[in-house]
């Protein structure tokens, strides 16, 4: 059996910094928020902050998933904490789709309660609010393909810019039409918008939590390599999943004609499903014909 680490291709990009500085200025911006509410006398921005509140939460939990990836393995937890960052971006996904309920709801409400015309005060904060989660969400931009923890960040404040541009223009546009009907409809607009983006957050997450096979492996693919190997003869039990949102792991029993441990051909192995399939985490079993496995997959 041979065993087989690339780390060095898989050590996940480290966003603590941007984090931090997402946490502080969503934190600072609730503030602003708390301020401007009660001095403008304004429900939906108090109702703003609590629900930008619920994303900085999420922020600070995905934060410290990233922190705890990073454990070190012990006798315990043989894979240290890296499962943290897929409970993560499960949970980032459930508040994404509770928030987009609750945004729904709020706007099939105000369809037979016509909202308040919305203050100057109201469009200028949702305006901030468009360039801080905006801001903020530029800082998970680069990782919010290759680490699914990153992008439930990335999509959490990228929704929440959206928000604010719709209450932005919704609250502009009624200011001088008085057309309070819009108010609801954008917010609708808005929610069916961020599901969308949100429910393969939740299907990949999901996905992940349940150890299927990650979307950018074809496990078809996986095995057609293996048999193409001079050396093996019959390929079974193969099975792919993620250690984290950044790290895939394989374990797969190999029939050869003669199965003696091979170096040479445990390193081409895991270099080739390194570079061809991004896996990192290869864990290999040589077989003779007349030893292999009952039961093996067809």
């Amino acid at each position: 059996m041979g065993h087989d680490h690339h780390d060095h291709g898989h050590a996940p990009a480290d966003f603590g910094r941007a984090f931090l500085i997402g946490i502080l200025l969503n934190g600072g911006f609730i503030i602003l928020e708390v301020v401007f509410g009660l001095f403008s006398n304004s429900l939906a921005l108090l109702s703003d902050a609590g629900h930008n509140l619920s994303d900085v939460l999420g922020l600070i939990l995905a934060w410290v998933a990233s922190e705890l990836a990073k454990r070190a393995a012990s006798a315990r937890r043989t894979y240290g904490w890296k499962r943290a960052t897929v409970l993560a971006a499960l949970f980032n996904a459930l508040l994404l789709l509770i928030g987009v309920g609750v945004i729904l709801w709020e706007a099939i409400q105000r369809f037979h309660e016509p909202p308040h015309v919305a203050g100057a005060t109201v469009i200028w904060v949702a305006a901030l609010g468009i360039a801080v989660n905006g801001a903020t969400a530029l800082l998970f931009l680069s990782g919010r393909k290759s680490d699914l923890n990153v992008r439930g960040a990335f999509l959490h404040m990228a929704a929440d810019a959206g928000v604010s541009l719709g209450v932005m223009i919704s609250g502009a546009v009624i200011l001088f039409t008085g057309w309070a009907w819009l108010d609801p409809l954008v917010s609708i607009g808005v929610g069916l918008l961020i599901l969308i983006s949100t429910w393969e957050l939740f299907k990949d997450s999901l996905n992940f939590s349940l150890d299927a096979v990650p979307e950018s492996v074809d496990p078809a693919a996986v095995r057609e390599y293996f048999s193409r190997l001079p050396e093996v003869t019959e390929v079974h039990h193969i099975h792919i999943w993620p250690l984290s949102t950044t790290e895939i792991a394989l374990t797969a029993h190999l029939v050869k004609s003669e199965p003696r441990l091979d170096d040479a051909l445990l390193a081409r192995i895991g270099e080739d499903l390194h570079h061809k399939f991004g896996i990192g985490h290869p864990t290999i079993q040589f077989e003779g014909a007349a030893g292999s496995c009952e039961g093996k997959e067809e």
